[in-house]
């Protein structure tokens, strides 16, 4: 990331509650210039590989951080973190698993495909809502990458 550059996240949420919550909270906390959200698998690759409708970068540039949910329609979120982390192109961008799935099991598959963090999704809108902010402090301005 070049000092100075606009921060940009990628939200891969369907549910459009929990979306407009990670929205409204990044928003706020004026951690990203811009928040990019799609609702499925399917749009999330595309986008990173600006196929389709995201094909113009400069319209939709690479996210410096990618908030991932699951249990998501066309393709689901571990097969999205497979081939992200499978492209020499998108491997680096930092993926953040963001679902309601407590499970052993999903999140044992996560790190096996290499997120770089796995985090429940609290039930409660203050507990959200303060996770969302430290996340976002944390990848996008505490968190030390090297530029390129």
């Amino acid at each position: 990331m070049v000092e100075g550059e606009p921060l940009c996240i990628l939200l891969v949420e369907d549910n459009p509650d929990h979306a407009e919550l990670a929205l409204r909270n990044l928003s706020d906390a004026g951690l990203a210039n811009r928040v990019f959200h799609v609702e499925d698998g399917e749009a999330a690759l595309d986008y990173l590989h600006n196929r389709g409708r995201f094909v113009d970068q400069l319209s939709y540039p690479r996210p410096h951080l990618v908030l991932l949910d699951l249990r998501l329609p066309k393709v689901d979120g571990i097969e999205v973190l497979k081939q992200v982390k499978a492209s020499e192109q998108l491997k680096a961008i930092p993926v953040v698993i963001l679902t309601t799935s407590a499970a052993e099991r999903d999140l044992a598959q996560a790190y096996d495909h290499y997120a770089n963090s796995y985090l429940t999704k609290p039930v409660d809108f203050d507990s959200f809502s303060r996770l969302l902010q430290d996340l976002g402090f944390y990848w996008l301005a505490w968190n030390k990458r090297p530029s390129g």
